[in-house]
């Protein structure tokens, strides 16, 4: 039987200019190749975002593979310095061009390949999800949250999840993603009472009181790291004013914090460190501070074990590397799925995703669809 080219389908994604939150045609190239395939779709289309579910075989069955992605893609920056056509989907030398080659029409393809070629050749005892969102690089507040409501409506369900985000630094099958740092933001406002820079006993200056802020912050240690994770890392990223003068104490300052962290901390642990931390200088100041904070998402570990065993064979058979079981890097939808089932990431390298000229080597595309096509048959089998 003849089987599903997963360059190719790559590069009719990228060829869908699907920039967050437009749908571009993607998920409709993707929709047509499951149905076609046997799969059941369904659109999870919520606020203004495209997703798309879709399923072969018994949602009752108890065993179910999932994968998830997406295939929205960052704004392509200073278009006029792409070599390449941005959307062309062109190969030079072996290597295709375009946004969201990387990260990630490619995995997208690769595991969409994979599990179309799986149900023609050897229908599995088992069902297979597929779960694809067009809203994992902006808010994804609509994005896989909207399909894993669709599925607790619908009854249906995924035993264990691979994301297949970009995992690797630099070599194809090195690392694969076991669990996610957590990540929160928080922004102050410290208010004070403006005045003549030359009467200062007049005001009440609040960039004092957000230096020491800041300071405070940024010099404290969270921890020292834990079994699976590296320390946690709070970084200061910006303190405005907005003063153009040099005679105007002003009153206002604005500063901004991001903090990823372990699992030795949570959002809500961390937020009342944070507010002590303002109580104490708003108090040694006499300011107000105001507070706000983000948790874009909770630290997560899916234990070492049968699904990262399962993952990691499949790499090293066509790879030759055993990957290193990591918790590096940002954030992924994959601390959604966490709540759902075990979740597992791996993907191609990662070097030139969101860059200008992003681009992946062909072979690697071939490459991961068969990784994908080694954790079917060994689940299955």
């Amino acid at each position: 039987m003849t089987q599903t080219d997963a360059a190719d389908l790559t590069a009719r994604l990228i060829r869908c200019p699907s920039v967050t939150p437009q749908e571009g045609g993607a998920l409709v190239l993707l929709e047509q190749e499951l149905s076609a395939a046997g799969f059941h779709c369904m659109r999870a289309d919520r606020g203004g975002i495209s997703n798309l579910f879709a399923r072969w075989g018994d949602k009752a069955h108890p065993r179910s593979f999932g994968f998830n992605g997406h295939t929205d893609v960052v704004p392509l920056g200073d278009e006029a310095a792409w070599t390449m056509p941005p959307f062309g989907a062109e190969v030079k030398d072996g290597v295709m061009y375009g946004r969201g080659a990387t990260d990630m029409k490619s995995g997208v393809a690769a595991f969409v390949a994979a599990a179309i070629d799986h149900v023609r050749d050897t229908p599995p005892d088992g069902a297979i999800v597929i779960a694809i969102t067009g809203d994992e690089e902006a808010d994804a507040i609509d994005g896989t949250t909207a399909l894993l409501d669709h599925m607790a409506r619908a009854g249906e369900q995924m035993s264990v999840c691979i994301v297949g985000e970009p995992t690797c630094p630099e070599k194809m099958g090195e690392m694969i993603k076991i669990g996610r740092r957590g990540s929160m933001s928080a922004w102050f406002t410290v208010t004070g009472v403006q005045g003549h820079s030359a009467y200062p006993h007049r005001a009440r200056n609040p960039l004092p009181a957000m230096a020491r802020l800041m300071d405070r912050l940024a010099s404290h240690v969270l921890d020292k790291g834990t079994a699976h994770f590296d320390p946690s890392t709070l970084a200061v990223v910006t303190i405005d004013t907005g003063n153009p003068a040099t005679n105007v104490i002003p009153a206002e300052c604005r500063g901004t914090v991001n903090i990823r962290f372990n699992d030795s901390h949570s959002g809500a642990s961390l937020t009342g460190w944070l507010q002590s931390e303002v109580d104490a200088v708003a108090t040694e100041f006499g300011v107000t501070i105001d507070m706000k904070v983000k948790v874009s998402g909770e630290s997560f570990l899916t234990p070492p074990g049968a699904l990262s065993d399962l993952v990691s064979d499949a790499v090293e058979a066509e790879t030759g590397l055993r990957p290193v079981l990591s918790t590096t890097g940002g954030t992924s939808d994959a601390r959604f799925i966490k709540d759902h089932c075990p979740v597992v990431e791996f993907g191609l390298v990662g070097q030139t995703m969101h860059q200008v000229d992003e681009r992946v080597e062909v072979a690697q595309i071939h490459q991961l669809k068969r990784i994908y096509a080694r954790m079917l048959g060994a689940y299955f089998g």
